[in-house]
C-alpha cells in the first residue's frame, strides 16, 4: 500500500441518518466518523441492517444525512447544490450499485460512455475509454450488447466498468461481486485494488470476509455505529456480536 496522503479524499464526521419518526423512527446511522485516503481501500462490514448501504449512499451524494458532514476532497456534500453534486458524481465518484442501474436503451459501451460524454468528453474518446474499461472486466466483446441481452453477472461487470472509467478519485462499491462467480469476483476486487494503488480512494461494502481481505482496513458497523476499525478482532466475531466474550 502506498503512503497515505495528508488529507483524506473522503471525510465523514458525526454522521447520522434517521428514517421516519415517532414509533416508526429508525436510526440507520448514529454518529459515524470515517476517513478514507488516496491509495486506500476500506471494507465496510456488518450484519444486515447495520447501516452499510446507507453510509455508502450518503458518501456518494445519493442520500442526505440527518446531521453531520460529508466532504469529498474540497466539496462539502451536505451544502452542495444539485448541479455541483451531479458534476462531482460524473467526474470524481464512481459508484457500483447492487442493482446495476444500467440504462436499458443503451448498449454496454454507451452506458459506460454516457457520464463522460455528459462531462464534455468527445464521443469517440468516450467510446474508446468505455471499450477499454470493458476490457478490464473481460467484456470487451459485449460492447454493443444491451443490458437485457446480458446475464446478471455480465451486467454487474458493466456497472463496475462504468464506475472505474475516467479520473475517479473516490470509488464506492456496494456488494460489487454479488452476481459473480468466485473467480470473476476475485478478478474484480483485484481491479479495484489496482485502482486504489494508482491513487484512488475506495470503499467496499461486503459481507464476505474473503473479499474484505483485499482491503487495507476494515470498518465494522452494528446498529448504525462503528464498533471496530482494525484487523485485530476476527471478522466472524464482529459480525455475530461475540467480540470480547
Amino acid at each position: 500500500m502506498p503512503p497515505l496522503t495528508p488529507e483524506p479524499v473522503l471525510r465523514i464526521r458525526d454522521l447520522t441518518r434517521t428514517h421516519g419518526g415517532g414509533a416508526t423512527e429508525v436510526h440507520a446511522l448514529r454518529g459515524v466518523d470515517l476517513d478514507v485516503h488516496a491509495g486506500e481501500l476500506v471494507a465496510v462490514m456488518g450484519p444486515s441492517g447495520s447501516g452499510k448501504s446507507t453510509l455508502l449512499a450518503i458518501a456518494g451524494g445519493l442520500d442526505t444525512p440527518t446531521s453531520g458532514t460529508v466532504t469529498v476532497e474540497d466539496t462539502e456534500l451536505t451544502t452542495a447544490g444539485r448541479r455541483e453534486l451531479a458534476a462531482l458524481r460524473r467526474r470524481r465518484i464512481g459508484y457500483v450499485f447492487q442493482d446495476y442501474n444500467l440504462i436499458p436503451a443503451l448498449t454496454a459501451a454507451e452506458n459506460i460512455a454516457l457520464p463522460r460524454e455528459l462531462d464534455g468528453v468527445p464521443v469517440r474518446r468516450a467510446r474508446r475509454e468505455a471499450v477499454a474499461a470493458l476490457g478490464d472486466v473481460g467484456l470487451e466483446h459485449l460492447a454493443d450488447r444491451f443490458p437485457d441481452e446480458m446475464s446478471g453477472g455480465q451486467q454487474q461487470r458493466v456497472a463496475i466498468a462504468r464506475a472505474l472509467v475516467g479520473e475517479r478519485r473516490l470509488l464506492l462499491a456496494d456488494e460489487p461481486t454479488g452476481a459473480l462467480d468466485s473467480e470473476t469476483g476475485e478478478s474484480v476486487l483485484a481491479l479495484l485494488r489496482r485502482r486504489c494503488e494508482a491513487g484512488a480512494a475506495g470503499v467496499l461494502v461486503t459481507h464476505e470476509p474473503r473479499l474484505a481481505a483485499w482491503a487495507d482496513r476494515m470498518v465494522f458497523l452494528r446498529d448504525g455505529v462503528v464498533v471496530d476499525e482494525s484487523r485485530r478482532t476476527p471478522v466472524e466475531a464482529l459480525l455475530t456480536g461475540t467480540a470480547g466474550r
